[in-house]
C-alpha cells in the first residue's frame, strides 16, 4: 500500500462572525478545477468552481451556499494563498488617452507589474456599519448579507429590479413595538409590499448598509512609466485571486 502524505491544517476567521474555520489546501483534484477557473470569463462559472473547492477543502461545517460574499472570497483567498504562494504578481494596463504625434487621441500602452501578499490583506469594515435600520419611531428592519447565490440568481435583470429583490431577499425580520416579523414566516407578496412603501429617505439609511459592508479589496498606487498618468487602483474579485 503506498504511503499517505500528512497534509497541513489552516485556520481562518470569518469575517461576519469572527468563527474559525479549518481547512486543507487544495490538492491536484481541486488544481485541476482552479485551473478551468483561472481560464474562465465566466463569472457564473469562476464562483461555481470556487465553492465547489471550498466544501472540499473546508473541514468544519459551514453551508458555503449561504455565507456572506465577502466571507466566501476571503476564504478562498486564505485558501489559494496556502495552496499556491502567498504572493500574487498582476499586471495593469494603463488606460489614459495621450496624443500621438499627430495630435490624434489614443489609448497608452504601459504597464506596470504589481505584487502584493495575499494574507497581508485584511477585510475593510466601516465604523457605521449596522446591520439593524431603523424606518419610523416604531418599527425598523433587521438585515443579512448578501450571498453569491443571491446575486446569480438576478444577474439577467436591469439594475433597479436586482437592488430591490436583493434588498427583500436580505431582509432577515422586520420588527415594531409589538412584534418581530421573520422574511422565512412572511409571503414574498407581503415583503414586496412593504418595501414598495418604503419612502425615499428609507431606502437611503438602507444603502447605507450595503454600502458599507466588509469589503476584501487592496488599494494600489498606479503610475504609468510611459505617460506618468497616476491614479489609484482598487483590487477586489474573485478573479483577482485566479492569477
Amino acid at each position: 500500500m503506498l504511503p499517505k502524505i500528512d497534509v497541513p491544517i489552516y485556520t481562518v476567521n470569518l469575517v461576519s462572525t469572527g468563527k474559525p474555520v479549518r481547512f486543507r489546501p487544495f490538492l491536484v483534484k481541486e488544481q485541476k478545477l482552479f485551473l478551468m477557473a483561472s481560464e474562465s470569463d465566466d463569472q457564473k462559472e469562476t464562483v461555481d468552481i470556487v465553492r465547489q473547492v471550498l466544501k472540499n477543502c473546508i473541514l468544519d461545517e459551514i453551508d458555503i451556499n449561504n455565507i456572506p460574499t465577502f466571507d466566501l472570497e476571503f476564504l478562498f483567498m486564505n485558501l489559494r494563498a496556502r495552496s499556491v504562494e502567498e504572493v500574487v504578481d498582476l499586471k495593469y494596463k494603463c488606460n489614459n488617452t495621450v496624443k500621438n504625434e499627430k495630435g490624434e487621441d489614443k489609448t497608452c500602452t504601459g504597464s506596470v507589474d504589481f505584487k502584493f501578499n495575499l494574507l497581508e490583506i485584511h477585510p475593510t469594515k466601516s465604523e457605521n456599519h449596522t446591520n439593524k435600520i431603523t424606518i419610523t419611531e416604531n418599527v425598523g428592519i433587521c438585515l443579512k448579507y448578501p450571498t453569491f447565490e443571491m446575486i446569480q440568481k438576478y444577474e439577467k435583470m436591469d439594475e433597479k429590479n436586482i437592488i430591490m429583490s436583493i434588498l427583500i431577499d436580505c431582509i432577515d425580520y422586520i420588527y415594531d413595538k409589538d412584534s418581530t416579523y421573520y422574511s422565512k414566516d412572511t409571503s414574498k407578496k407581503e415583503l414586496e409590499e412593504f418595501v414598495d412603501n418604503l419612502q425615499q429617505s428609507h431606502l437611503e439609511k438602507i444603502k447605507v448598509f450595503f454600502e458599507t459592508m466588509p469589503e476584501i479589496k487592496k488599494e494600489v498606487n498606479f503610475k504609468c512609466p510611459k505617460c506618468d498618468y497616476e491614479e489609484n487602483i482598487t483590487i477586489k474579485g474573485l478573479q483577482n485571486f485566479f492569477v
